[in-house]
């Protein structure tokens, strides 16, 4: 579905802010946050925490060598983005002065290819063509990086990833046939595999919990702000957070809410597709986080910088201040 459709859908619950502290939410167009986003401006939950939440989709082209969000967040135009916590690391560790305040969920994708494929799984990969949507991807990441820990190959050497730009191009790529395979964000999956030939070979989040050797679901992306936005609004940040874990709770509870997202974002409005992303949806997303959580992820981090080493992560550490479990409490 068009981004302005799509935006349509959320401008019809914008009101006006008043008085209300803004905090401006900038995501992607086909990313799995505008479910939560949607819901939280249908339901009026931002007014319900007092503070207004101004939504905006954007494409995920890259600008830069950064995805459109990013740039967005560290160009001074959004308060609020999402992306994967190994880029966050990366780009603080470069001088971006941007903090993790929340964490969103196991946001990686699956290993998609067509149903006559010979590729069955991780070991099959060597010689053939994998559409990524760039080789700093995180589902490419953990692939290279389960490939190497279990199979004893690097797929980036044995394989030929094929840089794509866009989830978009991903999908155009695997039902044209230029590739054998690609990494397709999840909620995109179903889309695919429920209306052509093709089937999810691997969901990439069973290379997580495989890699980190634990059995409680990790967060892979995080809510990020920047460090002026969170040093000169962090009861703005509080109330979000409140408002994010109400839309949690509604959303795992209520499925005619997932009608709503459906017939206003989705891009199939077929009930297969629905049912599939909902239940994706839920088993993905992260409520909250403590200590522990983040023990898991910087464990993750290291087995990670360990088998793939620092070149496929683009960074070699987790920076002092990355993560804010704190931030607005």
């Amino acid at each position: 579905m068009h981004i302005e459709s799509q935006q349509a859908a959320l401008d019809a619950h914008h009101d006006d802010p008043g008085d209300l502290p803004i905090m401006r939410a900038r995501f992607e167009h086909n990313g799995s946050p505008r479910y939560m986003l949607y819901t939280i401006k249908r339901l009026g939950l931002d007014r319900d925490h007092d503070f207004h939440l101004d939504v905006e989709l954007v494409s995920d082209e890259l600008e830069g060598g950064m995805e459109t969000v990013e740039a967005r967040l560290q160009g001074g135009a959004a308060d609020l983005i999402d992306i994967d916590y190994i880029s966050t690391a990366r780009e603080r560790a470069e001088g971006a002065a941007i903090v993790a305040i929340h964490p969103y969920g196991r946001t990686v994708g699956g290993l998609v290819a067509p149903e006559n494929t010979e590729i069955d799984g991780l070991a099959d990969l060597p010689g053939k063509r994998i559409g990524v949507v760039r080789r700093l991807d995180k589902n490419w990441i953990l692939v290279r990086a389960a490939c190497r820990e279990t199979h004893g190959f690097d797929p980036d050497e044995e394989s030929t990833p094929v840089e794509a730009g866009s989830k978009v191009e991903l999908t155009r790529m695997i039902r044209e046939g230029e590739v054998d395979g690609v990494l397709q964000f999840w909620p995109i999956v179903p889309e695919i595999t429920e209306t052509g030939p093709f089937r999810e070979v691997l969901p990439v989040s069973r290379l997580v919990q495989d890699l980190s050797g634990v059995d409680r679901k990790l967060p892979i992306s995080t809510f990020l702000t920047s460090e002026e936005f969170l040093d000169h609004n962090p009861e703005t940040v509080r109330r979000f957070r409140g408002a994010y874990r109400e839309a949690v709770s509604r959303l795992m509870a209520e499925d005619d809410l997932w009608e709503a997202i459906a017939t206003d974002l989705m891009t199939y409005d077929d009930p297969a597709v629905m049912g599939a992303v909902r239940d994706g949806w839920r088993d993905m997303v992260v409520s909250d986080w403590d200590g522990e959580t983040i023990t898991g992820m910087e464990r993750l981090f290291s087995h990670l910088l360990e088998v793939a080493g620092s070149e496929a992560l683009g960074v070699d550490h987790i920076p002092e201040g990355t993560f804010r479990p704190e931030a607005g409490e």
